[in-house]
């Protein structure tokens, strides 16, 4: 089996019966099981039966209210979203990821990065699944009512409820506690976060919405991680490192 293609369940959210047909035979060429929905109504029950690994969802920002779909294929749930479409834009893709996409492939699409996304983005969810795993730092980063545990990386929202984090995620947080206040080049970030192993991360700008999504209360509207205006970003609240003994520290 090729390096590229792992067996994972996807779901393959579309009409366009051609394309389907195209990515399903190299999904299974992969050793991947896919399962088709030609309605958005269709995908929802399917979601919940299947239970996929991936969805592959042929959205329109512009028509039928695609980020109202995406919203209702997300619904609090972990799923990786793929949302394919006709753009090519970096400003469509940037959207799509701030509605909740993980990633966004505008048609024609290549089979062998789909495959190869597909499988990054399992790996990504699979790494949250060990964020308990003993680490070498110790310590807490206290910052706005949050928690960050750097021995087992766990992030805990102000409720309490942990937040879990990919690696590429947690680093480039503990980048931004570590300079709070500061004005972060893009350039700086870059470098902070490049032992990410997922190599489809193309910018620190998608880094960066990831991590909005997850401890703003608006990503699009950020209050801790802002844009510094011809820089890069700045962490815009307090941060403090912590010493003192905690339980599960």
């Amino acid at each position: 089996m090729n390096e590229a293609c792992k067996t994972v369940n996807v779901l393959i959210v579309d009409d366009d019966l051609a394309f389907i047909k195209t990515v399903e035979l190299h999904l299974q060429r992969c050793d991947m099981s896919t399962t088709v929905a030609h309605t958005h109504a269709k995908a929802l029950e399917l979601r919940e039966k299947r239970e996929p690994d991936v969805i592959i969802a042929s959205l329109d920002f512009d028509h039928s209210g695609g980020a109202e779909i995406l919203r209702n294929l997300r619904d609090g749930g972990s799923i990786p979203i793929v949302v394919t479409g006709n753009h090519r834009s970096e400003n469509d893709m940037l959207a799509w990821l701030e509605a909740g996409a993980d990633e966004y492939l505008s048609k024609p699409l290549s089979m062998l990065e789909l495959s190869m996304r597909i499988n990054a983005l399992v790996r990504r969810r699979l790494a949250t699944s060990v964020q308990n795993q003993p680490k070498t730092e110790s310590g807490r980063w206290l910052f706005g009512g949050w928690e960050l545990r750097l021995r087992t990386r766990q992030l805990r929202h102000p409720s309490g409820r942990p937040v879990p984090l990919t690696k590429g995620e947690y680093t480039l947080l503990v980048a931004f506690l570590e300079a709070a206040n500061q004005p972060l080049s893009r350039e700086y970030l870059q470098r902070a976060t490049r032992i990410h192993e997922d190599i489809f991360d193309r910018s620190v700008d998608v880094q960066v919405l990831r991590l909005r999504r997850k401890i703003e209360v608006d990503a699009r509207a950020p209050q801790i991680i802002k844009t510094a205006r011809g820089i890069g970003y700045v962490f815009s609240i307090d941060a403090k490192r912590a010493y003192t003994k905690s339980h599960g520290v």
